[in-house]
């Protein structure tokens, strides 16, 4: 069932679609090309702690316009890896698979966001919110999928809940490369991102509710056996990735997709003829809290 929400505390009001119960609202009424004022800026916020999922459709931005826009919710960050030239990532980077002849370019880092996994978790900071901006998509496939670890924790067995009190994960981007088959982590990115410990279950600094917090960058759970540790991971990512908390968004063309890593994981389907139709996506990263 989708509801129609209007914020009417805005001189221009917001209208939201709700368009999954997974959590996934459509925001119209706002061209995120141009400024928008503190209560507009006030609203998506507040919009964010009910739908983490915001879609935003036809939107056209260039890369400043899209940081400008982005930075209404924090300060922008860069990322660990490198482009295929060796220089750093930019703020606002692309994500695509063809270069600039359009020749399909080296996925093998890209494998990486095709598995379970929240922004940054490896950072003892991690990702607040990211922001994608298709500037061009497959006419069928390439799809993000998106899952409520808030709702996967709320639905969990009280015996489960009870033993995953206290316990700790830790994530490592050395893990994720393993975890996702890529080329190992460097011995820069090793020391620029040693390993860090977050809560298996978080507890969202905004709406204080719980979320489970894991993905392909976790190693393993602190203080527990490895069989162990791999069993429990395994069943939880099982559990996260069931339909019900699941949303699956089909991209357009100008779309613009916001979403809170705090309750969240997602990933990117290779769903499509890589190397035949380019997708390609402007990115940006809001720095987030130290989980709790």
């Amino acid at each position: 069932m989708q509801n129609n929400l209007t914020v009417h505390t805005m001189p221009h009001p917001i209208s939201l679609e709700e368009v999954s119960p997974t959590g996934v609202a459509k925001i119209e009424g706002l061209d995120l090309s141009q400024p928008i004022s503190a209560k507009q800026v006030g609203a998506i916020r507040q919009a964010l702690l009910q739908f983490p999922v915001l879609v935003f459709r036809g939107q056209s931005l260039s890369k400043e316009q899209q940081a400008k826009f982005s930075e209404n919710f924090g300060e922008l960050e860069g990322h660990i890896g490198k482009l295929s030239d060796g220089s750093t990532f930019p703020t606002v980077h692309t994500l695509t698979n063809l270069n600039a002849e359009g020749n399909l370019i080296n996925m093998d880092v890209a494998k990486l966001n095709y598995f379970w996994h929240t922004d940054k978790s490896y950072h003892a900071v991690p990702a607040f919110v990211t922001i994608l901006h298709a500037l061009e998509i497959p006419p069928s496939g390439g799809d993000t999928q998106f899952a409520n670890t808030r709702l996967a924790y709320d639905a969990l067995p009280t015996a489960l809940k009870t033993r995953l009190v206290g316990l700790k994960a830790v994530h490592d981007w050395v893990a994720s490369r393993l975890n996702s088959g890529t080329s190992p982590a460097t011995e820069d990115q090793k020391q620029a991102r040693p390993p860090v410990t977050h809560p298996l279950v978080r507890t969202h600094p905004d709406t204080g509710k719980k979320a489970l917090y894991l993905g392909v960058h976790v190693s393993h759970i602190d203080n527990m056996a490895s069989a162990e540790s791999a069993s429990l991971i395994a069943e939880l990512t099982e559990h996260i990735g069931q339909e019900r908390f699941v949303y699956t968004h089909c991209w357009r063309k100008d779309d613009v997709v916001m979403w809170d890593n705090r309750c969240l994981l997602h990933r990117a389907l290779p769903n499509y003829e890589i190397a035949r139709y380019p997708r390609v996506l402007n990115r940006t990263v809001i720095i987030g809290s130290a989980p709790a």
